[in-house]
């Protein structure tokens, strides 16, 4: 009987524990859709009131107001930007409150890679911080090392902390 009974609960949690994968893969899929479509009100409501947002150059890490502030002109213009993910990387908490994940995007950029984190609130999954950033492969590196070099010799030095 108890055998049965572990048995019996163990089934439970995976089966709600793919549930919520499904979920939390729907959620981020949405936000995503949400960007193709310059849904700004979906869009902006996934992310966490003390939400971060990594993107691709060095100067850009956003809290959700500064985000909000540079992408509001290209969702009012009705057309942000179609990330389109595959290859998703996904991890839950036992307790299901958090969630982070890693994926590859299909971008205008070419490959991408997005990576976040997501808490669980009353009102449902939350983007907590979400990185993007470009892939550049090992092949051509070198060449990549060296375009960064001479873009950031053409650029005033930034002040240390």
């Amino acid at each position: 009987m108890k055998l049965f009974f572990t048995l019996t609960m163990v089934l439970i949690f995976q089966l709600s524990h793919g549930q919520e994968d499904k979920t939390i893969h729907q959620f981020i899929d949405n936000w995503h859709l949400a960007a193709a479509r310059a849904d700004a009100t979906i869009f902006f409501e996934s992310l966490a009131e003390n939400s971060v947002y990594i993107g691709t150059d060095a100067s850009e890490r956003w809290t959700k107001t500064e985000f909000l502030a540079f992408a509001k002109p290209y969702f009012d213009k009705g057309k942000a930007w179609d990330f389109k993910p595959y290859d998703r990387d996904l991890h839950v908490t036992k307790d299901a409150k958090t969630a982070w994940f890693s994926e590859l995007l299909t971008t205008w950029m070419g490959v991408c890679r997005g990576s976040g984190i997501l808490i669980k609130t009353k009102s449902g999954w939350r983007i907590e911080q979400y990185h993007l950033s470009v892939t550049v492969p090992n092949e051509i590196i070198n060449n990549f090392i060296a375009l960064v070099k001479v873009s950031q010799e053409q650029v005033p030095a930034e002040k240390e902390h």
